[in-house]
């Protein structure tokens, strides 16, 4: 009896288990799921600036969701928007450049970017023009579409959220209407915002095609590496060109400010984005850890609003946003209800480390930038482990992370101009593989903006990475001495300038580079010197071909002389031996300064004898003959055009440059006080320096070029070098430079 009852329990415990199997109770693992997405793009496409800060540690996933678990984010999609987000995003999903990209319409006249015209009365958001803007001003820009490499569409892409005014209507057929669409190929498509209430999906509303994105929030998963670019989300407000420096402005030992984590913004009580902001309240101690939120958005927030919202409001209403972030060590950047936040830029600004919490976001320019030296990127279900992971960072490692904050954003974020130009950089580099830059040239001074790699892809070629490689530039220098006026006699200032230059123990040889509307002179009319002379006719006679490029120039070194100067070798000694010690900068004799006049609102110049300068004008001058290149094929045709027309502030113009590169002032050297101006027109012809108009041009010049450049880069200095030993009371016979003391 007790054995019959036994196979009666089994055979009942059999029968509901194959119940439940039946109707799906039990799932059995009929296979093992092969590597995802993420895994294989982590394996096929590793790129050094994607090792981001991982926080150290396990604790307990924050979300009550286990890992394994997955959550429909699209459970509110009807299956009609399903298939337009699949039309929309996916179906250029595997492009790279290799596969949806024509190579060969940038092999024809390099890369040009050409933008669509606008059509009259088309509505456009003044983001979105100023982007256009951007790109109509580089020297990428073409008006030719038969020259073009990247066509940018002058519909307005920026916001595709349904419910915002900024939403351009029937872009679908717009766009594919367009005679050089072509599928979207070699098309590049700026978008900021995409999706809608309440799910804020990555769908735009129309089909990209195989053109490139340039998005903000896009997330790891819609990424298409080395083909899409991620951009940073910035605000209507954010400037167009220029825009301010960091905040940092003096490096504080220890690095500590008053607040070690803090963060202030919109808690969404609802949706997607919700979970992370509404648990900052855990961490928040009001001391050193301050992080503030409020409910008090939108129409509706107080139908939705929580036992927290009144708490939170009256907290979140203490603080002045912005004393916090000048005064927190770390500033959390928590997902919105996208992926990207303004917080991010906000941060990188104020020098305050960026402590990112938005599980899957491509982070801005994630190709180029290494963001683990300026960033701690978080996990969002490990919130309550940030304030002890922020606190175990070394007060080095803070000071290092915050000077990269303020590099990055003066060099790729602080206004769109430079976003727009960054991102189209980042695509020559692609197009231009064999002429890339290094990850070294986007992640130290002066950045990729500055580096041109079709000058060089060799760093030990550019004046900003000698210390870094340990090597010094060439001990020798190439003088260019710029003729205008006609040889008449053997006793004029360039014959003599000529020789004395030629005398200089660090001479490698002297080009004369004739703009002189007469014939070049015969051979035998130039003096004979110890190292090679040569004569070139400058490029259509214009003051601009001083700066050019020459294949002639063996040397790093360029000295840079007007026709009329006067100088004696042990000047031009002293003044090279200081320029071995500052190869990126203007080092120099003629000193001029800028101001600003409140009374005029305006830039002005000035010659005066003064305490400070900001400029050393290249009538007598050492630099790096890598600014003649990036004056060349970096500054705009307007620019040069304008400096050509009036043969006047070419000087003014290179001083600019190298400003806004270096970021630090020119170095004045010791000279005769007799060198002014005035004598420069001591010569035959009457100098341009008499011409009452001249200096009203040069006055022009500074705010022309302030316009473009978008800020003042000229930095003043109160620093003059003088040889050791100058003017001491000790036997002139033990002094180095005696000569100068002389003169």
């Amino acid at each position: 009896m007790q054995a019959k009852k036994r196979y009666l329990t089994l055979f009942s415990a059999g029968a509901c288990l194959i119940l439940l199997f039946c109707f799906g109770g039990i799932q059995v693992p009929l296979s093992r799921r092969g590597p995802g997405r993420r895994d294989e793009r982590s394996l096929a496409n590793y790129r050094p600036g994607a090792r981001w800060r991982r926080l150290p540690g396990w604790l307990p996933p924050f979300s009550p969701l286990e890992e394994g678990q997955n959550v429909d984010l699209g459970e509110h999609i009807s299956p009609k928007q399903k298939r337009d987000v699949h039309s929309g995003i996916y179906t250029g999903k595997r492009c790279r450049m290799e596969s949806c990209f024509d190579f060969s319409l940038c092999r024809r006249n390099g890369f040009k970017v050409y933008v669509y015209p606008q059509q009259k009365g088309e509505k456009m958001s003044e983001s979105y023009q100023n982007i256009l803007s951007s790109i109509e001003g580089s020297r990428f820009y073409t008006s030719d579409p038969e020259q073009a490499c990247l066509f940018v569409l002058s519909l307005d892409t920026l916001d595709r959220d349904q419910l915002s005014p900024q939403y351009v209507h029937n872009l679908k057929g717009r766009i594919q209407s367009l005679p050089l669409w072509n599928g979207g190929k070699n098309h590049i498509i700026f978008n900021l915002y995409s999706g809608t209430w309440p799910d804020y999906t990555e769908d735009l509303g129309f089909d990209i095609g195989f053109a490139m994105l340039a998005k903000a929030s896009i997330s790891t998963e819609s990424f298409r590496p080395n083909f899409d670019v991620s951009i940073p989300l910035f605000s209507k407000d954010h400037p167009r060109t220029g825009g301010e420096r960091g905040y940092l402005r003096h490096n504080t030992i220890p690095p500590f400010r008053k607040y070690i984590l803090v963060f202030k913004g919109k808690r969404y009580l609802t949706g997607i984005g919700s979970d992370t902001r509404n648990a900052l309240y855990h961490v928040h101690n009001s001391e050193d850890v301050v992080l503030l939120t409020t409910c008090k958005h939108g129409k509706d927030w107080q139908k939705h609003k929580d036992a927290r919202c009144d708490r939170d409001n009256m907290e979140y209403d203490k603080y002045d946003y912005k004393e916090m972030l000048y005064n927190s060590t770390f500033c959390l950047v928590p997902r919105g209800r996208r992926l990207g936040s303004f917080r991010f830029l906000e941060a990188l600004q104020a020098a305050c480390v960026p402590v990112m919490l938005s599980n899957g976001w491509e982070l801005p320019f994630s190709e180029i930038i290494d963001w683990n030296t300026a960033a701690v990127i978080g996990d969002e279900r490990l919130l309550l482990q940030i304030p002890s992971t922020v606190r175990s960072i070394h007060q080095d490692q803070i000071l290092s992370l915050r000077q990269q904050t303020q590099f990055l954003w003066e060099a790729y974020f602080n206004s769109v101009e430079k976003i727009v130009r960054t991102t189209l950089e980042i695509i020559q580099d692609r197009v231009l593989h064999h002429t890339s830059r290094s990850n070294l040239m986007w992640n130290s001074l002066p950045g990729g903006l500055f580096t041109l790699p079709q000058y060089s892809t060799y760093l030990g070629d550019f004046p900003f990475y000698y210390a870094k490689l340990g090597i010094k530039p060439f001990p020798k220098f190439t003088a260019i001495i710029h003729v205008v006026t006609p040889l008449v006699s053997q006793s004029q200032p360039v014959m003599k300038l000529l020789v004395a230059v030629a005398k200089s123990q660090y001479c490698a040889q002297v080009i004369v580079l004739w703009n002189c509307d007469k014939p070049l002179p015969a051979k035998h009319r130039w003096p004979p010197t110890s190292v090679p002379v040569t004569v070139i006719e400058g490029e259509n006679k214009v003051i601009s071909s001083r700066f050019l490029p020459y294949d002639t120039i063996p040397t790093d070194a360029v000295l840079s002389l007007d026709e009329d100067t006067v100088l004696s070798p042990t000047e031009v000694d002293f003044a090279f031996t200081v320029w071995q010690s500052f190869p990126d900068r203007i080092v120099g004799y003629p000193a001029r300064s800028h101001f600003w006049d409140s009374g005029k609102e305006r830039w002005g110049y000035t010659s005066k004898w003064t305490n400070d300068y900001s400029m050393v004008l290249t009538g007598a001058a050492i630099y790096h003959k890598y600014y003649h290149y990036l004056y060349t094929s970096y500054l705009p045709a307007s620019l040069k055009s304008m400096v050509d027309q009036m043969s006047n502030c070419e000087d003014i113009l290179m001083n600019f440059l190298v400003s806004s590169v270096a970021k630090l002032p020119p170095i004045k050297v010791t000279q005769k006080k007799q060198y002014k101006e005035a004598m420069m027109g001591q010569s035959s012809r009457a100098s341009r320096w008499a011409d009452p108009d001249h200096f009203a041009q040069r006055q022009t010049c500074m705010n022309r070029f302030a316009s473009w450049f978008g800020s003042m880069p000229l930095v003043h200095s109160q620093m003059r070098l003088d040889p050791v030993l100058f003017k001491d009371q000790v036997s002139i016979l033990r002094k180095k430079y005696r000569d100068i003391e002389r003169l």
